[in-house]
């Protein structure tokens, strides 16, 4: 006859359970840099808008691509091209059209974001947003908060453990209670935080503006576990 061992999800006295959080907080500097831009265009001729508006995003797409390795991705967003409507005795007629095309860039390199972001703000009927900080998704950075958390768990695991005159003995769970902004949800994994800046071109010739000094915003990586473990019985006495 074979015996079946019962299993206690909460332990026995036999076999205590202890179950401890684990924490990591780090702030470290930021790998890319968003900005979006967006281009618009205004005329009277539907064509000559659309001809227009794509002259100015083919130079723009020019000089986001003339940065190189700088820049991590570069991404075309909504295009509209829409009719101002004006009242004319009973009728309504087309004023005018306008068109606008929207770019999201992300920049590794922030010295050239800083010279970027100037020479785009500086182009005609130009806004550009930004920039928004963040870390990769697969930065090792992350990785290292989660192992810090680990660490963490044990430590106070044993340290409970010690108080009790025991030992660990086995590792029962470890779970990950999940990730997101921790500024919001005091939980696990990383936070963009932006520097807001906005600007609409002027006249002026692209290649003369002054680069823009953009002070990068340090980035918060959190990690939150649970861990569960069994202790040897405890000499309470």
């Amino acid at each position: 006859m074979t015996d079946t061992a019962t299993h206690h999800p909460y332990g026995t006295p036999q076999t205590p359970h202890l179950t401890v959080r684990g924490e990591a907080h780090l702030e470290v500097d930021p790998e890319t840099a968003h900005i979006t831009i967006t281009l618009s265009a205004r005329g009277t001729d539907r064509r000559t808008t659309l001809d227009d508006l794509t002259r100015r995003n083919t130079h723009t797409i020019d000089l986001i691509k003339s940065y190189g390795d700088a820049v991590d991705t570069l991404q075309t967003g909504t295009l509209t091209i829409s009719p101002e409507l004006t009242r004319h005795g009973r009728g309504e007629r087309i004023r005018a059209y306008h068109g606008r095309i929207q770019l999201t860039a992300a920049l590794t390199d922030f010295t050239a974001l800083g010279e970027l972001t100037a020479r785009l703000a500086d182009q005609d009927l130009t806004r550009v947003d930004g920039p928004w900080w963040g870390l990769r998704p697969d930065s090792p950075v992350h990785a290292a908060a989660r192992r810090q958390a680990v660490h963490e768990a044990l430590q106070r695991a044993r340290e409970y453990a010690e108080a009790l005159n025991t030992r660990l003995g086995a590792l029962l769970e470890l779970a990950d209670t999940g990730t997101g902004n921790p500024r919001r949800t005091a939980r696990a994994d990383f936070t963009h935080r932006a520097i807001p800046f906005s600007a609409a071109g002027s006249t002026e010739m692209a290649d003369e503006a002054t680069p823009i000094d953009l002070e990068p915003v340090r980035q918060n990586v959190d990690a939150q576990v649970e861990a569960s473990f069994t202790l040897n019985p405890p000499p309470l006495h």
